[in-house]
């Protein structure tokens, strides 16, 4: 008979510990799911971990303007290569991005960095009025040019958004379908499938995951 009553005091008390969890979370508003880290780590110490960055970058804006790794400075991003002369991925990519940024429009620290994979046909005045289609009036939405050497290498080694090798010489090409989050750190957080409006979705719901994991920690660290 006592074990019995264990038994439905159990099944009360477990419950009632799991909405204290809830609720205190909830009043800290404290981010109930994490987003991982990607690539490479390296260990600084036994308990201390380096993750990948986002190497520093400079490159021109459909604005005339250097945009570089100041400009990401304590904002979090989404980074795509795409190129203007595209007719198949690039359109779908860039309508979906189009959403991103309607939605974007009153966070402050929040960005889009669109690189160009052929800087040879898409220059400043190419990348302006490609903007201009896109409806972008401001500088929430980069379209990004510069040597190809450079764009190829932070896709490649910063990004991490092709794996094969290449030097950005003349044969040298990526097409990829993926966006990549970064986070205020130039961190990657994430990857998506920017033809598919689901996947486009869940970035978004993972970039509110981002500013509450911020939120939290400034509110924490006073």
């Amino acid at each position: 008979m006592q074990s019995k009553s264990n038994y439905y005091w159990l099944l009360i008390f477990i419950p009632l510990l799991f909405i204290i969890w809830f609720l205190k979370n909830q009043k800290d508003n404290k981010p109930l799911h994490q987003l991982p880290y990607f690539g490479p780590k390296n260990a600084l110490k036994i308990n201390d971990t380096l993750y990948h960055q986002i190497p520093v970058f400079h490159f021109l804006n459909q604005y005339g303007a250097y945009t570089d790794q100041e400009a990401v400075k304590d904002k979090i991003y989404v980074a795509e290569f795409f190129f203007t002369t595209c007719h198949s991925i690039c359109p779908i990519m860039n309508n979906n991005l189009k959403w991103v940024y309607v939605n974007i429009q009153k966070e402050k620290d929040v960005l889009i960095l669109s690189h160009t994979v052929d800087p040879e046909t898409d220059s400043v005045p190419i990348l302006k009025s490609y903007a201009d289609r896109q409806g972008v009036t401001d500088k929430k939405w980069l379209f990004l040019t510069g040597s190809k050497t450079d764009l190829y290498a932070v896709a490649r080694r910063g990004y991490l958004l092709d794996a094969n090798e290449g030097n950005g010489g003349e044969d040298d090409f990526i097409h990829t379908q993926n966006f990549a989050l970064i986070d205020k750190e130039r961190h990657i957080r994430g990857y998506y499938d920017g033809t598919d409006s689901v996947e486009v979705v869940r970035m978004m719901k993972d970039i509110d995951l981002l500013r509450q994991e911020y939120d939290y920690k400034k509110r924490h660290s006073d």
